[in-house]
């Protein structure tokens, strides 16, 4: 692996990317960026690999400044910090490394927890560091969201430390431990702690993100219903299940058909044929058919970028008219009122989209039986243009219709959290010149994701990266990686970010 990224730094000046000779970069910039990525892409990949060795997935029973392996993940950047000749300190949720003395100060944001994983999924441990499966490519769990970053932002700062760049501010890399599951513990320690007065997040894409979509939930129950007659002979549609945690697209679902007979197996193979990008499997026992289908796991944030295995399951199953189970109720209101886009086009009057931060996204996530009910999650990600209230309603109205005449015990619940829009980052021109610089794409234009960062709790707030634009997004996937090639050029405009905006 060393030797290959050996390789990678002999061509990065010449090959990683082209320069835009529009953008008027500093000449502390460039040259400490260039000192950067021929000096430390080892060293930063030695530092990531121990990063992802460690499993920060939130534990819902420890807190993360309980949680052994967030301790110990914390430990490591205390270490690294210290080798690197950065200062540390532990506030036990968020761990800060910083660099200069300043009180005039530049945040770098991050998260060292990462998402669940399904390890049967990975061609290796989720947490080794694996750079042989895909040549070019570095998977693990975190190696894109979040520990990719913190690992070249502490390499930035080491360079800009070599080369003894004079700061006017300090530098101050925020690695919070509960990005993924809470946000309470980083709102109250903010409360207390003065935050710096501009801030980057390093959480989601090129070229600016000034614009979030805001989170909903919308959980759907179909309740148990009373067992079929006994003389019942038909198919009946036992079980429903599928997906692993709400903010991921999910790539696995599975269905459970008893009486089953082999003319329905080929009604339900022949519709599934017409579906792009899906795999099937189907086993008998006895008289029951069990389904499995396999899609494309993606950040719930980008479904677009995935293969909704609940969503095409249940359209698979639209073969005939599924009564008398809880099951048979959740595939036909999926059918009704989700059906296999993203956008909720049959969920009544909820679609609707925006200029700048683009159409609201609705994907199921999450079903589960529980007690002989089942229960559905549905992510949503809606832009600014309608009133939280309103879409509330239009949720509650258009599955009220939809229950009186087939479910009328089925119960919908709903969380609609807020879109996020930055007006004020001085700073958006600065890293709208590296961006251009770095990669050659002339008028690079501030953007707006489906995802939310901490971007939004800290001041002058944008996200600035991992992940090119147009590029699958592969944080919360069950094949996170990111690209040699790209590892390097992060650190090129992290390193030349940070030494404009703290020079």
């Amino acid at each position: 692996m060393l030797k290959k990224i050996a390789l990678m730094t002999m061509l990065a000046q010449a090959a990683l990317y082209p320069s835009a000779r529009a953008a008027a970069l500093s000449d502390a910039a460039t040259t400490t960026a260039r000192y950067a990525v021929e000096t430390y892409p080892q060293q930063m990949t030695a530092a990531l690999a121990a990063m992802v060795s460690y499993n920060t997935v939130a534990d819902p029973a420890v807190p993360a400044d309980k949680n052994p392996q967030h301790i110990a993940f914390k430990q490591l950047l205390k270490e690294e910090a210290a080798r690197l000749g950065l200062d540390y300190a532990d506030h036990g949720y968020v761990a800060v490394i910083g660099l200069g003395e300043s009180a005039d100060r530049v945040g770098i944001i991050t998260h060292g927890d990462v998402q669940p994983v399904n390890p049967a999924k990975w061609a290796k441990s989720p947490f080794e560091l694996d750079s042989t499966s895909e040549p070019g490519r570095l998977i693990a769990r975190g190696a894109e969201d979040d520990k990719g970053p913190i690992a070249t932002a502490m390499y930035a700062m080491k360079a800009i430390k070599d080369q003894k760049v004079v700061l006017k501010k300090r530098l101050e890399l925020y690695v919070y431990m509960a990005e993924e599951s809470d946000w309470a513990p980083l709102e109250a320690f903010l409360k207390d702690h003065t935050p710096p007065q501009m801030n980057i997040t390093l959480d989601a894409e090129y070229p600016v993100v000034t614009a979030e979509k805001g989170w909903g939930a919308v959980k759907v129950t179909m309740p148990a219903l009373p067992a079929p007659a006994a003389a019942a002979k038909g198919p009946l549609l036992r079980e429903f299940a599928g997906g692993f945690f709400g903010s991921q697209i999910p790539e696995d679902a599975s269905a459970v058909i008893a009486n089953a007979t082999p003319a329905l197996e080929k009604q339900i193979r022949a519709r599934a044929a017409a579906q792009k990008g899906m795999r099937y499997q189907y086993a008998w026992q006895g008289r029951e058919l069990k389904i499995t289908a396999l899609g494309v796991s993606a950040h719930s944030s980008k479904p677009e970028d995935g293969v909704n295995a609940i969503s095409m399951l249940a359209d698979a199953l639209k073969v005939q008219p599924w009564k008398a189970t809880a099951a048979a109720g959740m595939v036909t209101m999926l059918n009704d009122l989700v059906g296999t886009g993203i956008h909720g086009g049959r969920f009544g009057k909820v679609a609707y989209s925006d200029d700048f931060m683009g159409p609201m996204t609705v994907a199921p996530t999450v079903l589960k039986q529980n007690d002989g009910a089942i229960e559905l999650n549905i992510n949503i990600r809606r832009p600014k243009g309608k009133p939280g209230a309103q879409l509330q309603a239009e949720f509650q109205q258009a599955f009220d219709e939809w229950k009186r005449t087939h479910v009328p015990q089925a119960s919908i619940a709903m969380q609609i959290g807020e879109p996020w829009v930055q007006a004020d980052a001085p700073q958006v021109p600065v890293l709208l010149d590296v961006f251009s610089h770095y990669t050659g794409i002339r008028d690079a234009k501030p953007t707006s994701i489906g995802g939310g960062t901490n971007s939004r709790l800290f001041p002058k707030a944008v996200a600035f990266g991992p992940a090119m634009p147009g590029t699958p997004y592969t944080g919360h996937s069950e094949h996170e990686f990111i690209t040699t090639k790209q590892l390097l050029l992060n650190l090129q405009m992290y390193t030349a970010v940070l030494v404009e905006l703290a020079r």
